[in-house]
């Protein structure tokens, strides 16, 4: 039995430090060597101060921000440590409560909306963070925001299209608009009195 239990715990031993210490400090160093910006967390700065991550949903709820996706995280939106979805299939009362209620909070903020409600604005995504919308959650947005900023929907719906991202390299995805940029864009544009 000795003859086979050191050879095990002496395995057992490099095998930990390999897999939990000098795997993770080599594949940190990679990281932050490589995408600094990206292995930090992707932070967006505001005077200094970081306001958010570019990968992660804000909850923003004022008449003239953006409104993101839903989120399912629980107890509190955009929990990065709740990620997760809310496992409501098609057919399941709750999300269709959950629907409707969203559709009737976004008609009840801006009345005069016409535009078919987009599916991003009322449903969450899998990871319940997602920090973009479409291109039509925002267009459908401009006219709230507009109003409530004292903006002309021409020049909301211009920074829209600058801040829309097209699909990744070309072809993955669809076109996609970072709501926490483009409400600090908002801000900026409101702050330089345009």
């Amino acid at each position: 039995m000795k003859t086979l239990l050191r050879p095990m715990l002496s395995l057992f031993v490099v095998l930990s430090v390999i897999t939990g210490l000098v795997y993770p400090l080599v594949v940190t160093g990679i990281g932050r060597a490589a995408f600094s910006r990206e292995a930090a967390g992707s932070l967006i700065y505001k005077d200094g101060k970081a306001v958010g991550s570019s990968l992660i949903g804000q909850n923003f709820d004022e008449p003239k921000y953006f409104w993101g996706r839903l989120s399912a995280t629980a107890p509190m939106p955009d929990n990065g440590m709740a990620s997760g979805g809310s496992n409501f299939g098609p057919l399941n009362p709750a999300l269709a409560d959950a629907v409707k209620g969203r559709i009737a909070a976004l008609r009840e903020a801006d009345p005069s909306a016409a535009l078919p409600v987009p599916a991003d604005l009322v449903t969450a995504s899998a990871s319940g963070l997602d920090p973009e919308i479409s291109p039509a959650a925002a267009d459908y947005q401009v006219a709230r925001v507009a109003k409530a900023r004292g903006l002309t929907p021409d020049a909301v719906r211009s920074l829209v299209a600058r801040s829309t991202e097209g699909r990744q390299w070309g072809i993955f995805g669809e076109p996609r608009v970072n709501v926490l940029k483009l409400n600090l864009a908002l801000d900026a544009l409101t702050a330089g009195g345009v």
